[in-house]
């Protein structure tokens, strides 16, 4: 069995989760989240944990085995305590202003970008240079923390831009580097 794919998930006793055929439906104190998983991937409900199996040990099977599992799992996550992507905005003039819902940020620009959020995230600013995105929905939390990065990538000669917290960016020598070798 796969590795991943064969570990039950452990249910908190707030969240409930309903199954109908293939359609899986987790519900908690954060909210809802549905998905329809692969017809070959059977899922049970058992002793406060879920229990997913395949038919076969195909190579495909193992893979969507491990996948369903870890999609579940990150539901069943989501609508009990949620996720969060931190962003850090690094350069001199660089910062970033919570208006409401939305975030504006000043980032180089000849004029500030504002980011509305998407239903079911929302963010909140920690001092002028960091962007917390929330959420339940791990892949959509991660989605629009990388549109919001895509606004200004950090450039590899100074290292300014949008950046993920703890993420290294590569820094180049540039021209300077090049003049002491022959």
């Amino acid at each position: 069995m796969s590795r991943v794919g064969k570990q039950p998930i452990p249910l908190a006793p707030q969240v409930k989760v309903a199954i109908d055929g293939r359609h899986v439906s987790v519900t908690g104190p954060r909210g809802q989240l549905e998905r329809d998983l692969p017809p070959e991937i059977a899922i049970v409900e058992e002793e406060n944990r879920l229990v997913l199996t395949r038919p076969g040990d195909e190579p495909r099977l193992r893979a969507l085995h491990g996948l369903s599992r870890s999609l579940v799992a990150n539901m069943v996550q989501g609508v009990s305590a949620g996720f969060t992507k931190t962003l850090e905005v690094q350069g001199v003039g660089y910062r970033v202003q919570q208006q409401g819902p939305k975030i504006v940020l000043q980032v180089g620009y000849s004029h500030p970008v504002e980011v509305d959020p998407p239903e079911g995230i929302s963010f909140s600013v920690e001092g002028t240079n960091r962007i917390n995105v929330q959420g339940n929905d791990k892949e959509r939390v991660g989605q629009v923390a990388a549109n919001i990065r895509l606004i200004r990538k950090p450039e590899p000669y100074k290292g300014k831009g949008i950046r993920y917290v703890g993420e290294v960016v590569r820094k180049k020598l540039g021209k300077a580097g090049k003049a002491g070798k022959k």
